[in-house]
């Protein structure tokens, strides 16, 4: 039984181009699961970062783009204690990335992970010009796929469901 095709003739079941639709946002949430494990490691072991004050703080970096964000009042809330901000930053970089990978809740995942990625775009990388040169709005498109599909091949989201489907 043939699928329906494109202009290049029909899908079979089980072919090349199923098995490659399958696993395409693998290699997806492989980067941004690491990148973003990366991304909170190296903020917690970054005194520097982690600190109120002083060359490379967090709380420097937000006094100089707060009047150029889109909001503002989000860059005002992480003033409130920089330390803290950046601590949940960086653990919210880890979990995101950990259940990425992994694949647990994957959807809640890459909710968190666009979430950070939007905060970042419009508070930090809003004025970057031309807007391409900013990262934090593609990374916000990236997590956009596996938002809407999920973790489907080689992740904990689909051995849990198989374990549901086969104890029914």
């Amino acid at each position: 039984m043939h699928g329906y095709g494109n202009s290049y003739g029909p899908v079979e079941p089980g072919g090349l181009r199923d098995r490659a639709r399958r696993y395409a946002l693998v290699p997806l949430r492989i980067f941004l699961g690491v990148t973003f494990v990366y991304a909170g490691i190296d903020k917690l072991t970054d005194s520097a970062f982690l600190s109120a004050t002083g060359p490379g703080s967090l709380g420097d970096l937000m006094r100089v783009v707060r009047d150029t964000s889109a909001v503002p009042a989000l860059v005002d809330l992480a003033l409130k204690s920089p330390e803290g901000f950046g601590y949940a930053l960086a653990c919210g970089e880890i979990v995101v990335g950990l259940g990425t990978l992994v694949g647990l809740w994957a959807r809640l995942a890459a909710l968190g992970g666009a979430l950070i990625s939007l905060s970042l775009w419009l508070t930090v990388s809003w004025r970057t010009e031309p807007y391409y040169y900013g990262n934090d709005l593609v990374y916000l498109m990236a997590w956009l796929p596996l938002l809407l599909a999920g973790a489907a091949e080689f992740s904990a989201d689909a051995f849990l469901a198989s374990r549901r489907r086969r104890s029914r």
